[in-house]
């Protein structure tokens, strides 16, 4: 039973779906960031990984997806890093980017997305089994940084797709900092990159946000320190956590505007039922050891650590770089962008105009994309 559960769960098969896509249909309100998620792609698989921390991941396995072919000089490669519960199937949240004549151009580049560590769509992470016990990690997975997944994925990009050159990263929230660090571990392989929504550190703010989280996910009494039942996990924490990242995610304005005071027939608020219906939602897609591990994993980002500081580490970004911010972003606000704009020697700035807050960085599809095509075309 144990062995079946976790197998549906890597594959993106949730007890309960149904009942959600019933709850779905009262949802409403406010346009979805994300479509139906899976762990579909190919593996990348190294054997023994050492982590930023000194420790030792045995095993760790990258799930990964790409769109379009390699050229002949290999130097063609385009890669898009996916944000917090994102996974590698980049046309299921930025299809509008993705295709001939888009800024993810399948005639002209290969894209290629690849799945963070941590997480439950394909990576290694706190379910998978840990090689020795042969039982889930569950919060003995070891700490991992944004570092950490950058430099697996770019030997991801090396040694298995054989690139000699990545022309650009793009990525958004938790993507942003992964093209940042990409810019820095990658040096001259990584000739353009493009960080949206994001600053050069995770500041008190965001890592406040995020353990709120936590502590909605540590307060469900399944959670047990981390040692749940795999059968039984603390779901209704998971969904309450995710209601608090749908309120910090947006702003007054959007929900006001989709919202206001109506409500329904038994006389609760609709904003009550949008959020409930993201929480419920939420249960049939993400684990709760996943999203600890993955909001962890944030609270790493900070470009600064161990290259003298984060000033330094944004003048030694040699690539031309596009720095796109939201001007309503309340989460990643536009001083975080302004900053790195100001900060890294051959940048230029895009502010996106939007009632939609930090999820701009996904809805606001038409506006990056003009962005980003100008950009490659420029530079």
């Amino acid at each position: 039973m144990l062995l079946r559960r976790l197998l549906q769960m890597r594959v993106g098969r949730w007890p309960g779906r149904s009942a959600v896509r019933s709850l779905c249909s009262g949802g409403g309100g406010m346009q979805d960031e994300y479509g139906e998620l899976s762990s579909a792609g190919e593996s990348f698989v190294v054997e023994r990984l050492q982590l930023e921390s000194g420790q030792w991941l045995d095993g760790a396995e990258v799930r990964y997806n790409t769109y379009g072919q390699l050229n002949g000089a290999k130097d063609n490669v385009l890669v898009v890093c996916h944000a917090l519960t994102g996974n590698s199937e980049v046309h299921k949240w930025w299809s509008g980017l993705l295709g001939p004549g888009k800024a993810f151009d399948t005639d002209k580049y290969l894209i290629v997305c690849a799945n963070i560590l941590g997480s439950c769509y394909g990576s290694t992470g706190p379910m998978s089994l840990d090689p020795k016990s042969k039982l889930p990690y569950l919060v003995d997975f070891p700490q991992i940084t944004v570092r950490d997944t950058v430099q697996l994925h770019l030997r991801m990009v090396k040694e298995q797709l054989g690139a000699n050159k990545i022309a650009a990263v793009v990525g958004g929230s938790l993507g942003g900092m992964q093209a940042l660090e990409w810019a820095l571990c990658g040096g001259d392989f990584v000739e353009r990159v493009v960080p949206i929504a994001c600053g050069g550190y995770h500041t008190a703010w965001q890592i406040g946000v995020s353990e709120c989280q936590r502590q909605a996910i540590y307060a469900d009494p399944k959670w047990c320190g981390g040692r749940c039942n795999p059968d039984d996990l603390p779901l209704q924490g998971l969904a309450v956590a995710r209601q608090m990242a749908m309120v910090s995610y947006r702003t007054a304005k959007a929900f006001h505007g989709k919202f206001g005071r109506e409500k329904r027939k038994d006389g609760l608020f609709q904003v009550r039922s949008y959020l409930e219906y993201q929480g419920e939602k939420f249960k049939s897609r993400m684990d709760p050891l996943s999203y600890v591990a993955i909001t962890e994993q944030m609270d790493t980002h900070d470009l600064g650590r161990h290259r003298g500081g984060v000033d330094a580490a944004l003048a030694g970004i040699k690539q031309p770089t596009l720095v796109i911010g939201i001007d309503s972003d309340i989460l990643y606000p536009l001083a975080e962008q302004e900053e790195l704009n100001e900060k890294i020697p051959d940048s230029e700035m895009v502010v996106v105009t939007s009632n939609e807050g930090h999820d701009g960085f996904l809805l606001e599809q038409e506006q990056i994309q003009a962005a980003i095509l100008k950009f490659l075309k420029d530079r």
